[in-house]
């Protein structure tokens, strides 16, 4: 099963590299950077999409004809288009996240910025959101691009992962803390 997930990852690093040579040959890195993030974002919110992607019992013709529709209802551009009917049509839908992640990655690569991921309990206004970046700035020395989500079950603060390091000042990990202290010296919960 692990070389399942190995196979899956290399698949999405080709398709990903290729899109992006593409996209640098036509000039058009930022339009198929901003497509895949608009991509990616329809993805997390829309289950049936995520389990018309993945499925396997799903018809390539019916799959690309779902695509098309969901692209050009989003304003897609047409080499965004292309690529992901080629995709469909090749039957790897099930790996497009991937791909999405690997151009975006190769990207910021080349850009020279780092990608940190930070989830709150609540959606960051402008200022929230400025604070944060020029936090990270300040600390790693170089451009960062913020993604962020929100997870309720957080209660508070943050949770900021960016390379190999994260952060976790979220109310639920100090209180989990606070209940294994708790336990180890004896008290009640």
């Amino acid at each position: 099963m692990a070389s399942e997930g190995t196979g899956v990852s290399e698949l999405a690093a080709r398709y990903s590299t290729a899109l992006f040579e593409l996209a640098d040959e036509n000039q058009a890195l930022d339009t198929v950077a901003s497509d895949l993030t608009t991509l990616k974002q329809i993805l997390a919110e829309s289950a049936d999409l995520r389990r018309l992607v993945r499925s396997p019992v799903i018809s390539r013709a019916d799959q690309g004809k779902a695509m098309v529709a969901v692209l050009d209802s989003a304003g897609l551009s047409d080499l965004t288009k292309r690529f992901i009917g080629l995709v469909a049509a090749n039957r790897r839908l099930f790996a497009i996240e991937g791909m999405i992640d690997g151009f975006l990655a190769e990207l910021a690569r080349r850009r020279g910025e780092v990608t940190a991921q930070v989830t709150t309990a609540q959606p960051l206004s402008d200022a929230q959101r400025n604070a944060v970046v020029d936090a990270l700035k300040a600390s790693i020395g170089s451009k960062v691009l913020v993604n962020t989500s929100v997870d309720p079950e957080l209660i508070g603060g943050m949770i900021v992962k960016f390379g190999s390091r994260m952060v976790d000042t979220s109310v639920r990990t100090k209180l989990n803390k606070l209940q294994l202290a708790m336990k180890a010296s004896g008290g009640s919960v």
